[in-house]
């Protein structure tokens, strides 16, 4: 009896024993859970901050904070104008600009491989495929042609899963025949415009714009304006801070308003002379002082009715109407700026009052000032 009872005292002490063991080892697992969950809360509570203060950096990207990155494909072709390329460079600076990879850039072209453009190089590129793109950009030519059935296919294919489909030059003719700009407002190099309405009657083509954006659409005119189109949509993306920073590092303007005309007036006025030439460049140089006939001819010294007659002759307008031209290109470039208000610009342009400058706006583009100022505010 006494060794059963000697037995069952040892089984008692042996099981509180163990069992103070296993509760030891389950209290250690508990804590060691409990300080690996407390460790990882402030581990990452650390990163969200570290995070967050790196943003702003990040971003000046007009408050949008941080961008998913996003496939831009550029479409390449035979005989392809070279210059459409450069619009990598404004996706590159901006993901320096940005700290991070927003941009991802590729160059497809129906068959892969190298592909020869307008310059005689050629460049390597990958194959259509089923790959989805955020941005998807035709290159233009130095021509009109008929696009590839395979490249109206591939953008047929693409265009329900692509935020934006858009075309340099005349680069819009593949958008048209593979029939997504019907029904839609699209521009294309001044120089292939009128055959471009011709083909495709059913858009509407408008031949003197920088580029033209309507819905997931966009179109740009030729040669340099691929840069306007891609600060553009880099502006649309991230901001109009970041597309300053852009243009400041690649030294190019800051993004000319997709209204703004192919042309600038001093190249539709075309002057012969250096003595007209001479005029011009002191206007534009003295706006706001008074710029009247006589001015101007005293300027190149010839009296005002024999400037006012070669003036007319070598421009086909008369000295008002190109100063006026002059003064509402002025004023609208400073209302890109956004920092001046209509009256000031009004003033320091030369118009001398606000309901002046509209009237010339209206004449000019059919359009009040305070419409280009809400665009570029918005």
């Amino acid at each position: 009896m006494d060794g059963a009872t000697d037995g069952g005292s040892f089984l008692v002490r042996f099981a509180i024993k163990n069992g103070a063991f296993v509760a030891l080892r389950v209290g250690l697992y508990r804590l060691t859970s409990f300080l690996t969950l407390v460790i990882g809360v402030s581990l990452r509570v650390e990163y969200n901050r570290n995070i967050k203060a790196d943003v702003p950096q990040k971003a000046a990207l007009g408050g949008r904070g941080v961008v998913a990155m996003q496939n831009v494909g550029l479409i390449l072709y035979p005989g392809c104008q070279v210059l459409g390329l450069s619009m990598s460079a404004i996706f590159e600076i901006a993901n320096m600009i940005a700290k991070e990879e927003v941009y991802a850039i590729t160059l497809l072209s129906e068959q892969g491989g190298l592909i020869q453009t307008s310059a005689g190089f050629s460049v390597s590129t990958e194959p259509f495929d089923q790959r989805m793109f955020d941005t998807l950009l035709v290159l233009g030519d130095n021509v009109i042609r008929l696009p590839s059935k395979g490249l109206v296919e591939f953008l047929q294919r693409s265009s329900p899963f692509t935020r934006r489909l858009c075309s340099i030059c005349t680069g819009s003719a593949a958008l048209a025949e593979a029939g997504l700009l019907d029904g839609r407002r699209a521009t294309t190099h001044w120089a292939h415009a009128k055959d471009l309405q011709k083909d495709y009657p059913n858009i509407k083509v408008d031949e003197d714009r920088i580029f033209i954006n309507d819905g997931p659409i966009w179109t740009a005119a030729g040669m340099s304006a691929c840069l306007d189109l891609a600060l553009a949509l880099v502006e649309n993306d991230l901001g109009s801070e970041v597309t300053r920073l852009v243009s400041k590092m690649l030294v190019v303007y800051h993004r000319r308003a997709g209204g703004q005309s192919q042309f600038s007036v001093m190249q539709e006025l075309d002057p012969k002379s250096d003595r007209v030439q001479a005029a011009l460049t002191f206007a534009r140089q003295h706006l706001k002082a008074d710029l009247s006939v006589e001015k101007l001819a005293y300027v190149v010294n010839m009296s005002p009715r024999q400037f006012s007659r070669v003036f007319h002759n070598e421009t086909g307008k008369s000295p008002a109407k190109a100063i006026e031209n002059l003064r509402v290109e002025s004023a609208r470039i400073m209302m890109e700026t956004g920092i001046h208000s209509i009256d000031v610009i009004a003033t320091e342009i030369g118009f001398g009052d606000r309901e002046r400058m509209r009237r010339a706006f209206i004449r000019a583009y059919g359009q009040p000032p305070q419409v280009f100022q809400r665009a570029n505010r918005a």
